[in-house]
């Protein structure tokens, strides 16, 4: 049953960001530029991470030779939609991200100690790294895109073939543009609010 309370974002917005939104499998060849990935950080920029570590690196493929390393390691469809989106963003973890906390944090210096542990570092830079995945989903819905987040890739080569320092895990890949035709799958059904909320 739908809700009868008001909500702060009028309901262009919320039909924006949430109930037309929709993850494409198609796109026009009308190009992603610079200053509008730009201005979709400057809204995602602020999402909630642990530490304010903000472990999110982000890696755009735009030469055709960068997009050619990458769709080898895509699986079956996935190469296709990665070879014809106009925008190819590489979305990983930083494992090395405590490095910054001194100026992220500089009311709690000790944030970097306690994240000495390499095992707890990279729990917690892909944990606060999926949250900033989800906000970058939401900034390009906003930027009136589309995106088409991947897990159908061999993260372990891609990895390699463009964090080959050993430093950074590969979270998703996610293409982004103006969606084109048949872009969509119909709707798939949802769970009800029961189904996934329980009070105690």
């Amino acid at each position: 049953m739908p809700s009868d309370v008001m909500l702060a974002l009028n309901e262009a917005a919320q039909d924006l960001l949430f109930r037309e939104a929709r993850t494409a499998n198609s796109f026009t060849d009308e190009p992603v530029t610079d200053d509008t990935v730009r201005a979709v950080y400057e809204l995602i920029k602020y999402a909630p991470t642990s530490f304010n570590g903000q472990p999110l690196r982000v890696l755009l493929v735009r030469t055709e030779e960068s997009r050619a390393r990458l769709v080898q390691h895509m699986s079956g469809p996935n190469q296709a939609k990665t070879q014809a989106a106009p925008l190819v963003a590489l979305l990983a973890a930083d494992l090395e991200f405590h490095e910054t906390l001194p100026r992220l944090m500089p009311h709690f210096p000790q944030a970097k100690d306690l994240l000495a542990d390499p095992s707890a570092r990279e729990q917690a830079a892909l944990f606060s790294g999926a949250m900033q995945l989800s906000y970058f989903i939401m900034g390009v819905r906003a930027a009136g895109l589309a995106a088409g987040p991947m897990l159908g890739f061999d993260a372990d080569a891609i990895n390699k073939e463009f964090f080959g320092d050993g430093g950074h895990k590969v979270i998703a890949v996610v293409n982004v543009g103006k969606p084109g035709e048949n872009a969509w799958f119909p709707r798939a059904p949802r769970l009800a609010y029961d189904e996934v909320f329980t009070v105690v």
